[in-house]
């Protein structure tokens, strides 16, 4: 039998043994030592990222589970996994890809693509885990202005046949001051995004400067920043995507973004992006594309969960059960899809867009791509696909790039906008 390069070789073993065989001597004593720590982490290692690879056969055993109790044993397991130096560095070298060369999105740079949206780190304590799984960006968040418990337990549901999740988690988070010192534990080393929200105590009259806060508090650590008006699980947020009060909130957001980039001699203002809903009628949509021009708002991410339940193959039971709540996964797909097309005709594909809504598979992404999305993002794939998604769409969208004949992925950008319209 001949050996398998991925253990602990015999011949390791056989030394371990012919060391602890020989003189006790102290050199003796730490060179076993030594060599029995090298192979246990080595073991380790080979545990770690064989369980990312096989995580088909681990995701049963997870949706055992409560959807919230297996997200948050997920995140703190791979976390104790990866506090050893040798396997991150193992782990980012097997998933970290730039496959594209270094893309350009409103003044950043992206090593890849596909990022991880807003809503699966809401607290900011792993995203520089989350980014050794070969994501180009992580967005944290939705963060508010102070902690909030979210709605009452349970409020993450799965529907397995629809590969889909329901929620209604109601922006649960520690707080904008909190979230920032666990990024600066915790930074990532690939574009960071916040994603901010309304406190639920505050009401929607008064939510410009609630937003106001938060965008200060967030702002030394953001790469850039997402504004959340979409969720549907704060009561009345939807609200303010009506086009007077969203263009108020922007308007109020920009002037004090440029007021602290320049407090903060920055070059330039942080990015600002607009969250949207895809329960949006066409007029919605165009009035939410004017205010963004208007307010120089840097992209739209299009799109969060939907309120809606239309042709879904679980049972009644199942989704009456989940009850009140967004909506996101395949179901979601097409939806969002039309919206981003939307978009890049308004604008003529001069707005940057970051798609989001049914992302599992590369095909699924190129999809995006060729509706107008320049970035994507993914949530619910993650929990389906497990922590090698990214470097797969990654690696098949390089490949279908190549098969339909575009050089660059910029090219391939809003390619299929005007079909299906």
């Amino acid at each position: 039998m001949t050996e398998d390069q991925n253990y602990p070789s015999v011949s390791l073993c056989a030394s371990v043994v012919e060391t602890y065989r020989g003189n006790h001597s102290p050199q003796r004593h730490r060179e076993f030592t030594d060599t029995r720590r090298t192979a246990k982490l080595d073991f380790v290692l080979i545990l770690v990222t064989r369980h990312l690879s096989l995580y088909s056969l681990i995701r049963p055993l997870l949706f055992r589970l409560p959807a919230e109790t297996a997200h948050l044993f997920a995140l703190a397991s791979l976390s104790k996994a990866l506090e050893f130096d040798a396997i991150r560095r193992s782990v980012e070298r097997k998933y970290k890809t730039v496959p594209f060369g270094n893309l350009k999105r409103f003044g950043l740079t992206f090593r890849n693509p596909v990022g991880l949206a807003a809503g699966f780190d809401k607290n900011g304590d792993t995203a520089d885990v989350l980014a050794m799984l070969g994501f180009g960006f992580i967005e944290v968040g939705t963060v508010t202005s102070d902690a909030q418990p979210g709605n009452p337990l349970p409020r993450l549901f799965r529907l397995p046949r629809d590969r889909a999740l329901i929620n209604r988690l109601g922006f649960n988070n520690c707080g904008a001051k909190q979230l920032v010192k666990h990024l600066k534990q915790h930074r990532p080393d690939c574009v960071l995004g916040v994603n901010i929200g309304k406190a639920r105590s505050v009401p929607v009259e008064e939510a410009i400067p609630d937003y106001l806060k938060t965008l200060e508090v967030v702002y030394d650590v953001a790469d850039y920043v997402a504004v959340n008006v979409s969720s549907p699980n704060t009561p009345k947020l939807r609200e303010l995507q009506k086009a007077n009060m969203l263009h108020d909130l922007l308007a109020q957001l920009q002037k004090r973004n440029r007021e602290l980039a320049e407090e903060n001699s920055l070059p330039a203002a942080r990015p600002l992006l607009v969250k949207i809903a895809p329960d949006l009628n066409d007029d919605d949509i165009q009035s939410i594309v004017e205010v963004a021009q208007q307010t120089g708002i840097s992209g739209i991410i299009a799109t969060n969960t939907t309120t809606g339940r239309a042709d879904l193959q679980s049972s009644p039971a199942q989704i009456d059960a989940a009850g009140e709540g967004g909506l996101s996964g395949a179901p979601l797909r097409e939806r969002s899809n039309e919206v981003i097309r939307k978009i890049y005709r308004l604008t003529n594909g001069s707005l940057p867009i970051i798609g989001v809504g049914g992302v599992f598979t590369a095909e699924d992404a190129w999809e995006k791509i060729c509706s107008g999305a320049s970035l994507i993002q993914l949530y619910t794939g993650f929990i389906y696909e497990g922590p090698g998604i990214a470097r797969r769409i990654n690696e098949g969208l390089r490949l279908i790039l190549s098969s339909e004949g575009f050089v660059s992925l910029e090219e391939a950008v809003g390619c299929k906008a005007e079909l299906n319209s």
